[in-house]
C-alpha cells in the first residue's frame, strides 16, 4: 500500500469516505484524482486528508497535495508544507513553494521562519519568498543576516522580505548590495526595495550609480525609484538616461522624469516623440503633460497624428493637462 491510511471518522460524509477509500488505492493515478475531487470540495473537513497525502510515496501526489493545501492556511498546514521544501523531487518542492506563497496569516511566520536555519539554500529562499508579504517584524533580523547569503536567489528573496517591512535600518544595506552584488538580479532588486526610503536624499549616491549598471534591468529599476522618490537632484542623470541603449530604461526615465516636472526635461522627451517603439512615445508624451510647459504644445500637436492609438490617447491628455495648467 502506497498510500496512507487516515483514521478520521467519514461515516457522516458518505463523499469523504469515499474519496478516502480511493487515497488508499494502490495506483498512485487514482490517489492523486481523488486529490483533484478533494480539492473541490467546500470547508475544510478533507483537510486531514490533504495533509496525509503530503507522505504519499509518489510525487505526483504529493504535489496535488501541496498544490491543494494553498487553500487551507494552518500550522499544521505551514509545517507540512515547510518539510516537503527538501522533497526529493522538484516538482514537489516547486509546489510546496508556490503554496506557502500564497500565505495571508501573519501567525504563519512562527511556523516558517525556524526552517530559515537550514543549509538547503531552496529552502531559504522560499521560506523568505512565504514571510515577505506577511510583513512580520520578526523576519527582519534573519532578512538581514541572509543579505550575506552565498547563494543569489537566497540574498534576492531576502532583499524583497525587507523591502516589503520598510524597516529603516535595512537602508544603508540595501544600498550597498544595489552597487555591490555581483548578481544583477540582487542588485537589481535592491534599487527597486529602495523605494521605501524615509530619507532618500541619502540613498541617492547610490541609485545614480545603480543607474549607470552594467545590467540595463538595474539601471532600469533604479530610474524608478528615483521617480517614485520624487529625488529632483536626479534629473540629470534620468535626462541623460533617456539616451540609453535600452528603450526600457528611457521609458522608467520618461516616467520620472514626469513625476519629478522638471522642465530641463523637455528637449530628451520632445525627441523621445519619434522614437520607434509606442511605449516610450506614450511615456514621453504623458511626461510632457506632467511637466506642464506650454514650449511642449507644438510637439505634442504634431504627436496627435501618430500611427500608435495609445500614444495618440497619452498625447491628448497631455494637451488637456498643459491646457489645465496655462
Amino acid at each position: 500500500m502506497q498510500g496512507h491510511t487516515v483514521t478520521t471518522d467519514y461515516h457522516d460524509a458518505p463523499e469523504l469516505a469515499a474519496l478516502a477509500l480511493r487515497l488508499q488505492d494502490d495506483d498512485h493515478t487514482v490517489r492523486r484524482i481523488a486529490l483533484l475531487d478533494l480539492a473541490d470540495l467546500d470547508g475544510d473537513a478533507h483537510v486531514p486528508l490533504l495533509l496525509a497525502a503530503l507522505d504519499d510515496d509518489a510525487a505526483a501526489v504529493r504535489t496535488a497535495a501541496a498544490r491543494a493545501l494553498e487553500a487551507f492556511e494552518s500550522p499544521a498546514t505551514v509545517r507540512g508544507l515547510a518539510r516537503l521544501l527538501s522533497d526529493g523531487d522538484a516538482g514537489v518542492r516547486a509546489a510546496a513553494a508556490e503554496s506557502l506563497a500564497e500565505l495571508k496569516l501573519p501567525e504563519s511566520a512562527r511556523e516558517l521562519l525556524p526552517f530559515i536555519g537550514v543549509d538547503d539554500a531552496f529552502v531559504r529562499a522560499a521560506v523568505l519568498r512565504g514571510v515577505r508579504e506577511l510583513r512580520v517584524p520578526d523576519s527582519f533580523t534573519p532578512a538581514l543576516a541572509a543579505l550575506g547569503d552565498a547563494d543569489p536567489l537566497v540574498r534576492r528573496e531576502a532583499v524583497t522580505v525587507l523591502g516589503y517591512l520598510k524597516h529603516p535600518d535595512a537602508v544603508d544595506a540595501l544600498a550597498r548590495l544595489a552597487i555591490q552584488d555581483p548578481e544583477p538580479e540582487v542588485r537589481r532588486a535592491a534599487a527597486g526595495a529602495l523605494g521605501f526610503a524615509a530619507a532618500p536624499q541619502a540613498i541617492l549616491p547610490a541609485l545614480l550609480a545603480a543607474l549607470s549598471d552594467q545590467a540595463w534591468q538595474v539601471r532600469e529599476e533604479a530610474a524608478t525609484t528615483l521617480g517614485k522618490l520624487r529625488l529632483r537632484d536626479a534629473a540629470p542623470a534620468l535626462i541623460a538616461a533617456l539616451g540609453d541603449d535600452w528603450w526600457q530604461v528611457r521609458l522608467r526615465a520618461a516616467r520620472s522624469l514626469g513625476r519629478l516636472r522638471n522642465p530641463d526635461a523637455l528637449p530628451a522627451l520632445i525627441a523621445a516623440l519619434d522614437h520607434r517603439i509606442g511605449n516610450l512615445r506614450k511615456e514621453a508624451a504623458l511626461a510632457l503633460g506632467e511637466i506642464g510647459s506650454p514650449a511642449a504644445l507644438p510637439a505634442l500637436c504634431e504627436a496627435e497624428s501618430d500611427s500608435d492609438p495609445e500614444v495618440r490617447k497619452s498625447v491628448r491628455l497631455a494637451l488637456q493637462q498643459i491646457g489645465a495648467q496655462a
